[in-house]
């Protein structure tokens, strides 16, 4: 269990660059008998999460945000052969996400975790197109594309790659899940984009994946024929959800 205090020291530690305070907090907790893969969601990912918000509401400084985001990374790094390896599940998983500093930390910590359990992943980071995407889906065939981070910019793109999904339906086992980012602050925001699953955390993500063959597959949906239902849409000067009643009640 990790104390507070430990929590507390470390994000003192990453908000002064001090490399060397962050190293020995993290040393400290392996050195006390917590794993590895605990380690990456009991301190740097809940962390990041913080320093997330913290530089969203203006309460750190960009050189702040950028010190403790590398600094976080290369502890990463230094983390990743110390992950336990637990057998092979013959099931593969491609990671995308937002072309951000922030964003592509949190997806390259959910590439380790899900390959320390097991998986066959595929980190793309961010800054593809979805025709590339697409392409590679095409090539490897993987069972569930993960898109992780998405910010208010690039809404529209992950909208139209799920759309496009689905309209193809040349991928009809393959589940969408996201995390983070505009998931984690819009409630609902992956229902209206019709993914198949979210996960607020990297824990919550390798346990739902574990259980994913035995979710049903989103509804198709026809493009241009969308079933009247309550929905969150995106306000596109507020990038807020706005719920918006459609019909009658469900």
């Amino acid at each position: 269990m990790i104390k507070e205090e430990t929590l507390a020291r470390y994000l003192e530690a990453l908000l002064r660059g001090d490399r060397t305070a962050c190293r020995r907090v993290i040393e400290e907790a392996l050195q006390s008998g917590i794993p590895a893969n605990s380690v990456y969601t009991q301190v740097v990912w809940p962390i990041m999460v913080e320093i997330d918000k913290l530089n969203r509401k203006d309460r750190i400084s960009p050189v702040q945000e950028h010190l403790a985001t590398r600094i976080n990374r290369t502890i990463v790094d230094q983390l990743q052969n110390k992950l336990p390896r637990r057998p092979e599940k013959s099931k593969r998983i491609v990671v995308c996400c937002a072309p951000t500093e922030l964003q592509e930390l949190g997806a390259q910590m959910l590439t380790d975790l899900f390959e320390s359990d097991g998986w066959e992943v595929r980190f793309l980071g961010g800054g593809l197109t979805n025709d590339d995407l697409l392409s590679f889906i095409n090539e490897y065939s993987p069972d569930i594309l993960l898109v992780y981070g998405t910010t208010p910019k690039q809404a529209p793109d992950v909208r139209r790659l799920i759309d496009t999904i689905r309209s193809v339906n040349a991928w009809p086992e393959m589940r969408i899940m996201v995390s983070g980012g505009l998931f984690n602050r819009a409630e609902g925001l992956w229902e209206e984009m019709e993914a198949d699953m979210y996960a607020a955390t990297a824990s919550e993500a390798l346990q739902i994946a574990s259980n994913y063959e035995e979710l049903p597959r989103c509804e198709r949906r026809t493009i241009n024929k969308r079933k009247k239902r309550r929905r969150a849409l995106l306000d596109a000067d507020s990038l807020k959800p706005v719920r918006v009643p459609v019909g009658a009640s469900q």
